[in-house]
C-alpha cells in the first residue's frame, strides 16, 4: 500500500529577499507604463517588497518606441514624485530608476546617439520580443558593448525560442541574465519554469528581479522563498544584486 503514495518533497524554510537586498527590475513609477496605476498603488507594492526583505529598489519603466515612449525626463520626474510620497509616509527605502529598453530598430538607431539610463556599473537592462529574437541581435550587443554598457537581459527564461546553445552563446558574449522570481512558480508557463531551472542549474543567472507590475505580483513572491530553485540560486553564490 505504501507504493500508492507519492514521496512528498521536503518543506524548505523560506529564504527572504534580504539575502539579495536589491530588486533591479520593476514597474513602480505610477501611470507611465503597464505597472503601478497611481501613487497609492506604488506605495502599497513598495511596502510589500520592503516587508519581504528588499531594502533597495531600482525601478525600470518600459521604454518602447511604439507603446511606452518614456524618456529619462518622464522617468526621473515620476521618481521624484514617488520619493516625496515615500518621505511623507515615512517609508524608508532606497529607490532609484533606470529603464527596461525594448530592443527594436528604433532602439538600435539610438545606440551611440544618446545616453541610456543604467544602474550600477553602467548596466543596461534590455528585453526582446517574446515571439522572436532581433535579427541582428549580436550586432546590437556588440554596439552596446562598444559604448561601454554591460548588458543585462531581462527574463531570458521567457524567450521560449531560446535553447541551451542560445543561452550559452549570449553568456559567452558577456551578456548577463536577470531572472524573474515568478518564473520559479510557473506563473508564466511550465516551459518558462523549466527554462528558469535550466538557467539556474548552469549558473547562468547574475541578477534576480521581481518585474513587479502590481499588487497581485507582489503577494506571490513569498511563495518563491520556499522553492528549491530559489534555494539553489541563493546557494550558488552567483547573484550580484547585493553588490549594487
Amino acid at each position: 500500500m505504501l507504493g500508492w503514495f507519492k514521496k512528498s518533497s521536503p518543506i524548505l524554510q523560506p529564504i527572504d529577499f534580504s539575502v539579495v537586498r536589491v530588486d533591479i527590475h520593476s514597474h513602480l513609477i505610477p501611470a507611465i507604463d503597464d505597472g503601478a496605476k497611481d501613487l497609492d498603488d506604488s506605495i502599497s507594492i513598495i511596502k510589500d517588497l520592503k516587508n519581504q526583505g528588499f531594502s533597495k529598489i531600482i525601478t525600470t519603466p518600459h521604454i518602447m518606441s511604439d507603446l511606452y515612449k518614456n524618456t529619462a525626463e518622464t522617468i526621473n520626474s515620476g521618481l521624484e514624485i514617488l520619493k516625496k510620497r515615500l518621505t511623507k509616509d515615512n517609508i524608508e527605502i532606497d529607490i532609484s530608476a533606470a529603464a527596461e529598453y525594448y530592443v527594436d530598430y528604433d532602439f538600435e538607431q539610438r545606440i551611440g546617439n544618446e545616453k541610456f539610463m543604467t544602474f550600477g556599473e553602467k548596466y543596461i537592462l534590455i528585453e526582446f520580443s517574446f515571439l522572436e529574437s532581433p535579427r541582428n541581435m549580436f550586432d546590437i550587443i556588440f554596439k552596446l558593448q562598444l559604448e561601454g554598457y554591460i548588458i543585462v537581459l531581462a527574463h531570458p527564461a521567457r524567450y521560449q525560442y531560446f535553447d541551451l546553445k542560445d543561452y550559452e552563446s549570449l553568456i559567452n558574449r558577456g551578456v548577463l541574465f536577470q531572472l524573474n522570481l515568478l518564473s520559479l512558480l510557473g506563473y508564466y508557463s511550465k516551459q518558462v519554469k523549466n527554462n528558469a531551472e535550466l538557467l539556474i542549474k548552469n549558473k547562468f543567472i547574475s541578477f534576480i528581479g521581481t518585474d513587479c507590475h502590481n499588487l497581485n505580483h507582489a503577494r506571490l513572491y513569498p511563495k518563491c522563498m520556499t522553492t528549491k530553485s530559489w534555494h539553489d540560486l541563493v546557494e550558488s553564490g552567483v547573484l550580484l544584486n547585493s553588490k549594487l
